[in-house]
């Protein structure tokens, strides 16, 4: 049975690359985008926008607090998603591959808890 698996694209902090770099990047997340779907992995997958674009929900101590900004402020910052159907971790990291390749960027793979029908 498969497993659903968070591909989380690590990307540095600052504007995106110039057009030059960029473009041939965006082709090759869309054959990765297109790969997955023809094998029956795609369930997910989008970019994000910069982190400070960010709000943060907090509940503290009885009250519910918001803040502007990343939770967590660093040198990088989840900058897109992909999730993926895997039948295990090997093949996961395999997508986890073929996407790094496609994006140029470390991209951390992680399994979700529980079943694939827990959570669509």
């Amino acid at each position: 049975m498969t497993k659903h698996y968070l591909l989380s694209i690590q990307q540095p902090d600052g504007g995106p690359p110039a057009p030059e770099i960029l473009e041939p990047i965006m082709t090759d997340v869309a054959k990765f985008n297109d790969e997955l779907r023809e094998a029956g992995a795609w369930v997910f997958a989008g970019g994000l926008h910069e982190p400070t674009t960010a709000t943060v929900v907090r509940y503290d101590d009885g009250e519910l607090l918001t803040t502007d900004g990343p939770y967590v402020e660093g040198k990088e910052h989840v900058g897109g998603l992909s999730i993926v159907a895997a039948e295990d971790l090997d093949e996961a990291l395999e997508w986890g591959r073929k996407l790094a390749r496609a994006t140029r960027l470390p991209i951390e793979v992680r399994p979700f808890q529980g079943e694939p029908d827990d959570h669509l």
